[in-house]
């Protein structure tokens, strides 16, 4: 066995290597920028036909009638189904509150909404027969705003709600209402020495993933079907997919494929039934693929909103109340919305102290597109307000932004207008201080260049419009507050199921979950964290699927958090098991077995000071210890339905920002300069990918400042824009330098002390470039995203 004679000790060459805190590659890095990864829409299957799907063209009508017989009698087409073809007693799905139904029935509620689907042997045959299908719609009145969603006698976009939240909302068309209510804001207003008040329109953002909603689903011999799909929550798609199918669970078997990007837009179910339904009526596999312009229906988008808000503060600075009010379009269907509701008025204060409060946020349904889940939820509308707010604020007391910011700054042990005490680290007015002793990059940098100029460097790029004549630079700064992980008392947990082996002489551990993998990097974190925890060089990430308990969704920045703890927890399970093996097998070969702390470190069974007691390889032999756990973080509470009290939150995770612009005034066109970015991630586990993600994040915050929006037209409820044509996305011509200091200090309370980090620079990097803009023209740019006409006036 090799395990007699005198312990060796390990030494820095033998230690395992690719750890946490290692920027160690990522696994799929190198085919993704080669092109050879293979993504859902890249599936093939033998024999498979091709779904499509036909969505109503109006945003809200009676259907009067269907005819699928032309659909039907074109070759090649194996299915046509509407509403009248789902074979289950439930026929609708959702997140929550199953209010959005498979196939429209009766009426459609927003442009775009599905209301039949084909199966054809060619992808154009199945558009071509769609179009022949013929629905006579009688046109409603549309629900836009706030104001025609609430008017006396306005159409109800969702008759007889049943939901758990229409006890407590003033209106059927209102989705969710929560108030946050502390102290005495009208008492506190009246000891203020300045008032803001400010209005703000925050515009409808897509995730824009690259790689569009796609699925296979192949049907089983058993009766039901096996479904590779991109999305963000495996088992939440089960749990909607499987009572619309008329299947119990076990029988729909779940596999994540290869995924483009979510941002949360994968969050809700896109084709994922569709082609489930037409893959059982044919008996033949299905593949699904939207295009562009089908994407932008296909999925949920971020809630426009518009927000009210008021402040106080005392002549030296310091903030007395705060009021605001947050109406967020939730679109046609509930999706995540009372979540985002959740979120934005609880966030609504942002990272400051103050103690007297009352705050209302509510979601509306309407007729416009749905919205739901997207990076930041429902905080970084929030965030946009109040951060316009502060500078507000400084600027009438005449103080530094950024010093005012940091004098109003909450801390660890800050009373949260929530009632909840913030327990780790809150490094906000260092994360300010860092970020402003930044160095500044050189300004009007195309004069430098002399004839050499690069015009990609002025506002306006390679459609050279200036040569710098009416370019004026401006500096603006930032900082967000966003939540971690599932709040409200949501039961957020993550399975993991670690297998260790000897395979080939070497000892191989094999880390198995059902966490999407979206790009965010965990399957490199999980693979740190078997090498860490259980000392082998070998690791396999199993594919995610059903088979397996669930990790929840990779969103609200919890994979880390919650399925790296799970995973942790399972290989510290293993670990002990190796350990007990080994003081079984060899515990007389050493007293070290029974009396020292032992650990797994480079292949070996080691003390905590380096002594080697045996190979891995060799404690294992032919056995293999396979375990799988669930893992939860620190339960939360929901907030009380008046007063919004409560513990709502697991963590919180903060970023500060500075954006240096350059505007052309005469043009109204803004080039972003720079967006340094200073954040506190807790731990590194891979400093790389913490980088990556920062800056990531930083550059979505950047899309909605300055050009992203889907333009819903105001009087038809219809898309304007669905197309990468017509709304525009930050490319690497528009993307700035962006300087990153991180931060790590450590929060007690999560695994290796870190913390979320993928969306607090989504929240922080809108605002410091509004404010930014603001700075250089001296316009004061209430909305985003900031076009060229609200800067020009014309």
């Amino acid at each position: 066995m090799g395990v007699t004679g005198s312990p060796t000790n390990i030494n820095q060459g033998t230690r395992t290597k690719g750890g946490i805190g290692e920027s160690t590659l990522r696994p799929d890095g190198i085919l993704k920028v080669t092109g050879e990864f293979a993504y859902s829409s890249d599936m093939w299957h033998e024999d498979m036909l091709w779904g499509h799907t036909l969505r109503s063209t109006v945003a809200h009508a009676e259907i009067v009638s269907i005819d699928v017989s032309e659909a039907l009698a074109t070759s090649g087409v194996y299915a046509v189904l509407t509403y009248d073809d789902l074979p289950a007693a439930m026929k609708n799905y959702g997140l929550e509150i199953q209010d959005t139904p498979v196939l429209a029935h009766g009426r459609v509620r927003h442009h775009g909404e599905p209301v039949a689907l084909v199966a054809a042997d060619h992808p154009e045959t199945a558009r071509r027969a769609a179009a022949k299908i013929r629905i006579d719609y009688r046109e409603l009145p549309v629900v836009t705003d706030e104001a025609s969603a609430t008017a006396p006698g306005a159409p109800l976009i969702h008759e007889g709600r049943d939901d758990h939240h229409i006890g407590h909302v003033p209106h059927p068309n209102i989705v969710h209402r929560q108030p946050i209510v502390r102290g005495d804001a009208e008492a506190a207003e009246a000891r203020a020495d300045v008032i803001v008040k400010g209005d703000y329109y925050f515009g409808m953002q897509d995730q824009a993933f690259l790689g569009p909603e796609s699925g296979l689903a192949v049907p089983s011999e058993d009766g039901g079907v096996d479904l590779y799909v991109a999305t963000q929550w495996l088992h939440s798609d089960l749990r909607q997919i499987a009572p619309v199918l008329g299947l119990p669970e076990d029988k729909v078997r779940m596999t994540l494929s290869g995924v483009g990007g979510a941002f949360g837009g994968r969050e809700d179910l896109s084709m994922q039934i569709h082609a489930c339904l037409l893959a059982l009526r044919t008996g033949k596999p299905v593949k699904i693929v939207y295009n562009r312009f089908e994407s932008f229906f296909g999925h949920v988008h971020r809630h426009p909103a518009r927000l009210h808000y008021e402040h106080g503060a005392t002549r030296d600075g310091k903030l007395t109340h705060m009021k605001c009010r947050i109406v967020l379009d939730g679109g046609a269907y509930a999706s995540a919305s009372p979540a985002v509701v959740g979120n934005a008025s609880s966030l609504a204060v942002g990272p400051y102290v103050i103690e007297d409060v009352d705050i209302e946020a509510i979601a509306l349904y309407t007729n416009n597109p749905p919205c739901g889940a997207m990076r930041g939820f429902g905080a970084v509308q929030a965030c946009f307000a109040y951060e316009a707010q502060m500078d507000k604020l400084a600027a009438e007391l005449d103080m530094d932004p950024v010093e005012f910011r940091q004098l109003n700054a909450m801390e660890q042990g800050t009373l949260l207008p929530t009632g909840q005490v913030v327990d780790s680290p809150a490094p906000v007015a260092e994360l300010l201080r860092r970020v402003k002793a930044m160095p500044m990059p050189p300004e009007r940098q195309w004069e430098s260049a002399g004839e050499h100029a690069d015009v990609r460097a002025l506002p306006g790029g390679l459609s050279n419009t200036t040569h710098g004549e009416g370019v004026v630079r401006g500096v603006g700064y930032a900082v967000g507050l966003k939540n971690v992980g599932f709040s409200e008392g949501f039961d957020d947990y993550s399975t993991a199921r670690v297998r260790m082996e000897v395979i080939g002489g070497e000892p191989v551990a094999t880390v198995h979950t059902a966490m999407a993998e979206v790009g965010q990097g965990g399957v490199t974190v999980h693979a740190q964290i078997a090498r860490t925890e259980l000392g082998v060089s070998q690791v396999t990430i199993h594919p995610a699927d059903t088979q397996v308990g669930s990790a929840g969704s990779t969103s609200a920045s919890r994979q880390t958090y919650v399925t790296g703890g799970a995973v942790k927890n399972s290989c510290e399970a293993v670990r002990e098991q190796v350990l007990e093996m080994g003081r079984r097998k060899l515990g007389t070969y050493h007293p070290a077995w029974a009396t020292a702390e032992l650990l797994l470190e480079g292949g070996k069974v080691v003390t905590d000071g380096g002594e080697v007691l045996a190979d891995i390889a060799d404690v294992l032999e032919d056995e293999a210890i396979d375990i799988e756990l669930e893992w939860r973080h620190r339960p939360t509470e929901a907030f009380d339905l008046r007063t919004g009290q409560g513990n709502g939150h697991v963590q919180y995770s903060f970023a500060a920002h500075r954006a240096v612009v350059e505007v052309d005034t005469e043009l109204g066109l803004v080039k972003v300069i720079e967006l340094a970015c200073a954040q506190d991630v807790g731990k590194a586990l891979n400093p790389l990918s913490v980088v990556g993600q920062i800056q990531g994040g930083t550059i979505q915050g950047m899309g909605i400042a300055v050009m992203e929006e889907i333009i819903v037209d105001p009087v038809t409820a219809k898309v304007r824009n669905p197309s990468f044509t017509d709304y525009l996305l930050p490319t690497i011509l528009d993307t700035p330098t962006i300087p990153v200091d991180v931060l790590e200090l450590a929060d007690d309370h999560a695994p290796y002390g870190l913390r979320g980090i993928g969306e607090a620079p989504t929240l922080s990097s809108t605002p410091a470039v509004l404010a930014a803009i603001r700075n250089a023209t001296g316009l004061e740019l209430d909305r985003t995203p900031v076009r060229p006409e609200h800067l020009t006036g014309v």
